[in-house]
């Protein structure tokens, strides 16, 4: 890195250099049964430069080619967008706890026992439904360095494991799941078992939702599938700059609930997007996005904190070698004091949503969301009575999420990025075949 570095130096004004080295063992399941386990080693190389005025950029996989890298990144310079920009000077980097080295530990044929455990479990319920589920662990190495002296070097580990179920009888389909991360060894499958085992018994029994406006209440995986995707969006300091997020010229405003915040945070310890520093070498911090219903703030790296006239969050996102782009973490919503059976026995008549699929096709950056009803089930007089198909909910997360029942008094992780508590929604349109 440094050979590449003490190479930019002499043809462009200031550069960085980013490198990422990982060892990823992934253990697949399909059809109930081992598919195929392997270890994949990569390793990736990418120079930035500023030459006059404008950004160059290339990567490798290839490190020791670091004549073609410089080469391949002045070329492209020529025809960069401008730079607006300072690389950031040495840094005091908060001590974030991302790596635990009994991870690399877990043998492979532990990780096969954790796959075939979860998946019995879930059989022994439900004899005939046909899963597929992976166990993973990586190990990931990496360092930025740059023309100014700045530097950020660390080791981060991830470990995951969770299951698909497919449930097909005559033309009735039923998909669970569940799934876990994090930078420890995760070797308890009766969590993510059990929760699965519960979506089967609520799914038991076949209930009709009716077409027209019903409170809804959005699990932690609702909220990730449904709401959390325009959110991400909005808050991007890119889509900002373009005019393109419906928040974006609303900063300091009430728009949401005043019972709902959110932030991004990348130092909490062992979580798999938390880091001391982002990809280009600005240390990590919690960055307030929405407090108490008021837009308190928008996620930037460099380049567009430069344009908006501010300072970086410490959001950038090389997404393991591309140019930095503003990326969220961590999101993270605030819980509130309402349990999940509260929320239930409240409703005479409602729905609650666990997974929405096609949520991402509509006017994302609007705020528009419409989906099928992948997994969810009806309520009546205060109590689950089983579960909806054919249903398809559509509505605007600004317009959901300004008016908001109740908030969850227990959050949770969804996948690596997302920690959510159930919310209960007062409306949403729905619409079924029945």
């Amino acid at each position: 890195m440094e050979r590449v570095l003490a190479q930019a130096r002499r043809v462009a004004e200031e550069a960085d250099v980013f490198m990422v080295s990982s060892e990823e063992t992934p253990v697949q399941f399909e059809a109930n049964r081992l598919k195929q386990l392997q270890t994949k080693q990569k390793t990736v190389l990418a120079l930035r430069i500023i030459k006059e005025g404008r950004i160059g950029y290339a990567a490798t996989t290839d490190p020791e080619d670091s004549q073609g890298l410089v080469s391949n990144a002045v070329e492209t310079a020529r025809f960069g967008m401008p730079s607006r920009f300072e690389l950031p000077s040495p840094a005091t980097y908060p001590r974030v706890e991302v790596f635990d080295p009994a991870v690399e530990q877990v043998p492979i044929e532990k990780m096969i026992e954790l796959g075939e455990e979860l998946i019995d479990m879930v059989r022994r319920h439900t004899p005939d439904i046909v899963c597929e589920g992976g166990v993973s662990k990586a190990v990931a190495s990496v360092r930025i360095i740059n023309s100014r002296g700045g530097e950020v070097n660390y080791r981060k580990s991830v470990f995951g494991i969770g299951v698909e179920g497919n449930l097909t009888r005559g033309t009735d389909m039923l998909f669970v799941g569940e799934g876990q991360s994090s930078c420890h060894p995760l070797l308890e499958p009766k969590v993510i078992a059990g929760v699965v085992l519960k979506q089967l018994e609520l799914a038991r029994t076949r209930a009709s939702a009716k077409t027209g406006t019903l409170p809804v209440v959005f699990t932690p995986d609702g909220v990730a599938s449904a709401l959390v995707p325009p959110l991400m969006a909005a808050f991007s300091g890119k889509t900002v700059l373009e005019g393109a997020s419906p928040i974006g010229n609303r900063l300091g405003e009430v728009v949401f609930d005043p019972g709902l915040s959110l932030w991004d945070d990348p130092t909490l310890a062992y979580r798999p997007e938390s880091r001391p520093g982002d990809d280009e070498g600005v240390p990590s911090q919690r960055t307030l996005l929405i407090e108490k219903g008021i837009v308190a703030g928008f996620l930037y790296d460099l380049q567009t904190a430069a344009m908006a006239h501010t300072l970086s969050t410490g959001n950038g996102n090389r997404n393991r070698g591309g140019l930095p782009a503003p990326s969220p973490t961590a999101f993270v919503i605030a819980p509130g004091s309402t349990s999940f059976d509260q929320m239930i026995s409240d409703m005479k008549e409602g729905l609650v949503i666990e997974y929405l699929m096609g949520a991402e096709q509509g006017n994302i950056l609007g705020g528009n969301f419409s989906g099928n009803v992948l997994l969810g089930y009806k309520v009546e007089s205060g109590k689950i009575v089983g579960r909806v198909k054919d249903t398809m909910v559509s509505g605007n997360i600004y317009q959901v999420l300004k008016e908001i029942t109740a908030i969850g008094a227990d959050a949770r992780w969804v996948g690596s990025s997302v920690n959510t508590p159930h919310l209960y929604c007062p409306r949403l349109s729905v619409a079924t075949k029945t």
